[in-house]
């Protein structure tokens, strides 16, 4: 919690706690929320997208400076983070009754001045349960329950989720189960099992109970280039724009698939394929290098972590903003299918900018007590390892 009585002045503590901050971090984020502010004031109608998200990344970097300032060890006690999990999962079943429609998904609560989205926030409070949950079994966790007990939390959140529709969200939900047991030490064998049964149960369904039309439409949505002129037009534009960016892209302002409107949605789902249609491939590595050192960033928060709690909520994170990442691009490059997933930092919305920033804020916080972890004894410490 936040200590209102600071030995020494509440002035100095500040400063105290600023110097603390992770500034090349923040500088990284921020150069990728400054990109996607550039892309968004690239073309025309898009000024409202530029001033809105200036305010919401004004607002997210406060968010982010004070999220760093608590002392996050509370969150250790199974009651506050079962409480945190029991509002994630009550917030996303009041969707179904009093959320907005958008774009055909029930998943936004309207504030009258803006809109909420609380799936993003969902997902932070499923890293932090299976943080807890995995940190106190790490003795027994080869035990097969564990996959079916964590599975349970994964699935609560992931199921409310389907329902809104909500796909993409549901596909990150599911990344970060998958990611975060595979880092706790669950056996691998009793996770290949699992896989296997899903698979063979997919299968079966395919081959003995869908429907042709069934089937059609499952394909479209896996492989929507196969249908460049129906479902697969959006994927198709978000490729010709990628491939026309070339080695130094067409120049800011430029890009014909965004000013032309054939790329739709280049402020949200193709955002980055607008961004690398007028930057090129130049640009686009150095887009990833910045995201690389958010990971790195993150990843160092885990390796001193003050406990397994510590260190798996920090992989999680990284996991999460991974997995946006990889299913972001993935689908701007025809790789895998459309499912509305935002880019981190850079798509427009506030909902995704303020919660990437606020999980930064509480990685700030928890590396203040945090310990210098050595490599020997990281092999003891970090469950899997």
């Amino acid at each position: 919690m936040l200590n209102r009585n600071p030995a020494g002045g509440f002035i100095p503590w500040i400063i105290e706690r600023l110097r603390a901050v992770d500034w090349l971090l923040v500088a990284a984020a921020g150069i990728i929320t400054a990109a996607g502010l550039a892309t968004m004031s690239s073309f025309g109608g898009g000024g409202s997208f530029f001033a809105k998200q200036s305010v919401w990344f004004a607002v997210s970097l406060a968010v982010f400076f004070v999220a760093s300032l608590f002392d996050y060890r509370f969150v250790r006690k199974t009651s506050a983070v079962v409480a945190i999990f029991a509002v994630a999962c009550i917030a996303l079943g009041s969707l179904l009754i009093v959320g907005d429609f958008i774009k055909g998904t029930r998943g936004w609560f309207d504030f009258g001045v803006f809109f909420f989205q609380p799936a993003g926030l969902a997902t932070l409070s499923l890293i932090l349960i299976l943080s807890k949950y995995f940190e106190r079994r790490h003795v027994e966790i080869a035990h097969f329950r564990h996959i079916l007990i964590s599975a349970i939390y994964a699935l609560l959140i992931v199921g409310l989720i389907l329902l809104q529709p909500d796909f993409g969200s549901a596909m990150i939900a599911v990344a970060v189960w998958v990611g975060m047991i595979l880092l706790s030490g669950i056996s691998k064998k009793h996770l290949l099992a699992v896989f296997l049964t899903a698979a063979l149960v997919a299968g079966s369904l395919w081959v003995y109970v869908f429907k042709d039309y069934q089937k059609q439409r499952i394909t479209s949505f896996v492989y929507p280039m196969a249908d460049i002129q129906g479902s697969g037009y959006n994927a198709f534009q978000s490729t010709v724009a990628v491939g026309s960016g070339g080695l130094f892209g067409k120049g800011i302002g430029y890009g014909t698939q965004s000013r032309l409107k054939f790329l739709p949605e280049y402020e949200t789902d193709f955002v980055f394929a607008a961004f690398a249609e007028e930057w090129g491939f130049v640009g686009v590595l150095f887009l990833f290098s910045l995201y690389g050192i958010v990971i790195w960033r993150i990843l160092k928060f885990a390796y001193h972590g003050a406990s397994n709690f510590e260190i798996l909520f920090a992989s999680g994170v990284a996991i999460m903003f991974m997995s946006h990442l990889i299913v972001h691009v993935g689908m701007n490059i025809g790789l895998l299918p459309v499912t509305g997933i935002t880019l981190p930092f850079m798509s427009y919305g506030g909902s995704h900018l303020l919660l990437e920033y606020m999980s930064l804020g509480i990685l700030v916080g928890m590396s203040r007590y945090g310990r210098a972890t050595h490599k020997d004894v990281m092999k003891n410490e970090f469950l899997g390892f």
